[in-house]
């Protein structure tokens, strides 16, 4: 079950690297064959020293700034671990700045190195020396770019504020990818969902949560069996061994064969990992972000602006999904894939990741409340049906849970207040 396994290959720092130090070795060597085929002479004015002597420079310097770089990634890993929240050090471990010049480093030191022991063989000629050597100051070019580029993207890289961007940044991609393709890109199959009497379960095979799900391998297979899919687990649920992922509905007449090369193909389209992913799981990223409130809010950290930032960018992810919302029932979007049936994404649930857990712990917090209020009410205003629902109903849990937790009565009469007149408001 590794249909998403591929596309996350690319984000690794490992498989950058890998491209661009094979690049800086083929391009080592191909300094030494190139002159062949250079018609027209080139002035021999470079000679083995000069060449060996820049490209010294450049392994050496190469090896060091490497090193300096993966400690500052380490140091900033740690730090989103321990400030911010370790379900966004993923996003920073995937940041494609970072890997680009990490990459870079790496290949400009692999090319000196391997242009060093060319070189050393006598495997240039003179117009394999001038190539080199131009190559050379072209990589060097390079490493200052990158150079300046690093030295200003560490300024930011790994505080507080810029890893929050991040997550706001990844949520708001999955809240708009699930906008434009709803359910996934098959059919709403509308709750309550109870599972199709003639349907035939496929069982995930392992704990874990569903990370992706390769829709186009899943019609593939529907097409093949002649059926449907009734979808069980979407991105982001935690699933056993004996949870159906998914059910598939097809006629008595299917062979045996054709039957069991469905379900393979079915469970093999379901990506089962140890953690949840940003990507088709909006969810998370908003769970992520009340998380990073949550850490602010407690005794250890005490830090209320953390948890103010976090409600206002909350609230602007929500709005986004509000607009949404009016837009896609404005117009008519078909179904990529009407052989697949995928339960909703309801507002009720991304509500309750957004902000119950703040609304929990900074419940006796007064400057917490009002600002929760505020954009509780601002959001059921934008948004109509269970959109506005969902808001209402929250904002009457965070109200229950104030009252519990706040101990000045004059906080309690202020936070009904600014209540009451929200609800005149809307």
């Amino acid at each position: 079950m590794n249909g998403g396994g591929n596309c996350q290959v690319g984000r690794r720092l490992w498989a950058r690297t890998t491209l661009i130090g094979l690049l800086g070795v083929l391009t080592a060597l191909l300094a030494a064959v190139v002159e062949i085929w250079i018609p027209w002479e080139l002035p021999g004015f470079v000679d083995v020293a000069a060449i060996e002597s820049l490209l010294t420079i450049i392994a050496s310097s190469m090896l060091a700034v490497t090193t300096f770089s993966l400690g500052v990634m380490t140091s900033a890993y740690g730090s989103a671990t321990s400030n911010v929240t370790p379900r966004a050090t993923k996003l920073l471990m995937e940041d494609p700045i970072t890997q680009t010049v990490l990459a870079s480093f790496i290949g400009s030191f692999i090319f000196s190195v391997v242009g060093m022991i060319v070189l050393r063989f006598g495997a240039y000629g003179e117009r394999g020396r001038v190539v080199l050597f131009i190559v050379t100051i072209a990589v060097i070019a390079l490493i200052v770019v990158n150079l300046l580029r690093w030295i200003d993207y560490l300024t930011r890289f790994g505080r507080m504020g810029e890893t929050m961007g991040r997550v706001e940044d990844a949520t708001r991609t999955a809240l708009q990818q699930c906008l434009a393709q709803p359910y996934l890109g098959g059919q709403c199959w509308p709750f309550p969902q109870h599972p199709p009497q003639a349907g035939i379960a496929i069982a995930a095979e392992q704990v874990g949560y569903v990370q992706h799900i390769d829709m186009p391998a899943l019609a593939q297979a529907a097409k093949e069996a002649g059926g449907t899919i009734y979808m069980g687990a979407t991105p982001g649920r935690h699933v056993f061994v004996d949870s159906p992922l998914a059910w598939l509905v097809c006629s008595a007449q299917t062979s045996p064969e054709v039957l069991e090369a469905a379900l393979s193909a079915i469970r093999a389209s379901f990506s089962v990992g140890n953690e949840r992913n940003f990507e088709q799981d909006p969810r998370f990223g908003l769970a992520v972000m009340c998380e990073i409130a949550s850490r602010a809010l407690s005794p250890a950290t005490n830090d209320p602006g953390t948890a103010l930032d976090v409600i206002a960018r909350s609230t602007r992810l929500l709005s986004v999904w509000a607009q949404g919302l009016r837009e896609r029932e404005a117009q008519e979007i078909a179904a990529d894939y009407p052989e697949i049936f995928v339960p909703p994404l309801r507002s009720a649930d991304l509500f309750d990741d957004a902000f119950m857990l703040m609304a929990r712990d900074g419940a006796g917090l007064v400057e917490i409340q009002l600002r929760l209020q505020k954009s509780l009410a601002a959001l059921g205003r934008i948004g109509h049906g269970e959109f506005r629902q969902a808001a209402r109903e929250q904002a009457e849990l965070a109200l229950a849970r104030a009252d519990v937790a706040m101990a000045l009565e004059h906080d309690k009469q202020r936070l009904h207040a600014l209540v009451q007149e929200l609800r005149q408001q809307s």
